[in-house]
């Protein structure tokens, strides 16, 4: 497939082309235009202001003897190195897919990697469910105004349109009736249940170094206060359902967006997609790791379909984040990444976020997740052989597809396991061992890894912890 690359340097003046080809005429047959060897190019008249590549501020290296640090040092030196062997590889390596350009965040280019530090981390979350808490910003407020009521702004926890025929009872409509929903994090006052007025959103804006608020939206209709009044309906004739539309297009704030219950931004200030000096609190780490702090972050682990980043890998990305200066830019990858001032370069290993014990819950799911999910995923599983998802555990115990003799895992037994012989590479397997890398055309486990599955397997390969 043919590929255009951007050249960020400029084009050679013409008297340096002639010099460096050779040429001493240039004839441009259609324009009959002919420059001999006595063309005067003239003379540039101001001093170009280009920038001096330097590494005098580079810090300086690791010279401990860690051999995972100085495997991150050699292959990753610089932040650039970083996003190019590390994160374009793993998110962005084809058009139109996954962080190229069809998913938030976009990490095609450098200069889109270092806008993800300080942004915000659910600008773009798909499915609801996908929202984890801690990146739930404040919502916009909602106001109803007029008819002899009025309840003062309100937090918005979250809004939807269920279409369908308005609601024509006497009483209140049932709470999952058609009309436009609004939850809220706080109940309306009063006891009036019915208006007809205007429902304004409003959100906060600085403005001259002035915060106001701001309505940015209205909608007029019949509104019904649900009982416990933290839910509003409001009533959508047909001729309002472009407007309703038209008001949810423009991104209205959800301070609940995973509709949960719990208002992230209540319970502590929002993380971002990359935090400058914290990795623990940077939300695409903690989708690489699936957890933050210790809590479970939903949605797939990435990356979904690639293969998922070693131990090196992962501590050239905790370095980079845990080093690089507040508010980063595009210079700033272009230095040295401080892997002797990073606190994680104490103890790498503990970047493989495997847990402990050798149960299959506790430990030897989190290693083939780890390291198998990016083939054998749920959507396209290599083999037709998922290590992710719901029954995997069951699914280990069943015969091999490719050798029926033997159970992918054997309890008691790792010497009439397929898959622990698979990943050690035994002789009487066909194939590359599991995980396979292309590069060495050896598996990528540890010596620790594959103690820990023949461990659990010579253990009885128990299931819970």
């Amino acid at each position: 497939m043919a590929r255009t690359f951007a050249s960020s340097f400029s084009p050679l003046p013409l008297a340096a082309l002639i010099s460096l080809t050779g040429l001493t005429s240039l004839t441009m047959g259609a324009a009959g235009c002919t420059i001999g060897s006595d063309f005067d190019p003239g003379e540039i008249e101001f001093e170009p202001d280009r920038p001096e590549l330097s590494e005098s501020d580079d810090p300086d290296p690791y010279t401990g003897d860690d051999e995972i640090v100085l495997e991150a040092q050699s292959q990753f030196r610089t932040g650039l190195d970083v996003h190019q062997k590390i994160i374009w590889r793993t998110c962005t390596p084809f058009d139109g897919v996954c962080h190229n350009s069809k998913e938030f965040p976009d990490l095609r280019t450098p200069a889109n990697f270092v806008k993800a530090f300080g942004a915000n981390c659910n600008v773009q979350y798909g499915e609801y469910e996908s929202v984890y808490d801690r990146c739930e910003r404040p919502g916009d407020r909602f106001r109803i105004s007029g008819g002899g009521y009025e309840s003062g702004q309100i937090e918005i926890g979250w809004i939807e349109s269920i279409a369908g025929d308005y609601y024509q009872g006497e009483d209140l409509p049932p709470e999952d009736s058609p009309g436009l929903h609004i939850h809220l994090a706080d109940p309306m006052p009063g006891e009036q249940t019915k208006v007809y007025t205007s429902g304004g959103f409003e959100r906060t804006f600085i403005t001259d170094g002035e915060v106001k608020d701001f309505t940015f939206a209205n909608y007029t209709t019949l509104w019904y206060i649900l009982p416990g009044r933290t839910h509003v309906i409001g009533e959508v004739r047909e001729y309002q359902g472009d407007q309703v539309q038209e008001l949810l297009s423009v991104g209205i704030i959800e301070g609940d967006a995973n509709r949960n219950g719990t208002l992230g931004a209540r319970e502590g200030d929002p993380i971002h997609m990359l935090s400058a000096g914290d990795p623990e609190n940077s939300y695409l780490i903690a989708r690489l790791r699936g957890v933050m702090s210790g809590e479970e972050v939903p949605g797939s682990r990435m990356p979904l379909a690639n293969q998922p980043l070693s131990i090196a890998e992962m501590l050239a990305l905790f370095c980079l984040v845990e080093t690089i200066p507040e508010d980063p830019g595009e210079a700033d990858l272009a230095r040295a990444v401080d892997y002797a001032g990073c606190s994680y370069s104490a103890d790498p290993a503990g970047l493989n976020l495997l847990g402990e014990g050798v149960t299959w819950a506790a430990r030897i799911e989190k290693v083939l997740e780890y390291n198998c999910s990016g083939c054998h995923n749920e959507i396209t599983p290599e083999a037709d052989l998922a290590l992710i998802g719901e029954g995997v555990y069951e699914r280990l115990l069943e015969p091999s597809q490719q050798n029926p003799a033997l159970n992918l895992i054997e309890p008691g037994e790792p010497e009439s396991s397929y898959l622990y012989l698979k990943i050690t590479g035994h002789e009487d397997i066909v194939g590359n061992p599991m995980p396979y890398n292309p590069l060495t055309g050896e598996g990528t486990l540890t010596q620790a890894e594959i103690a820990d599955i023949e461990t659990w397997i010579i253990n009885g390969a128990i299931e819970d912890e």
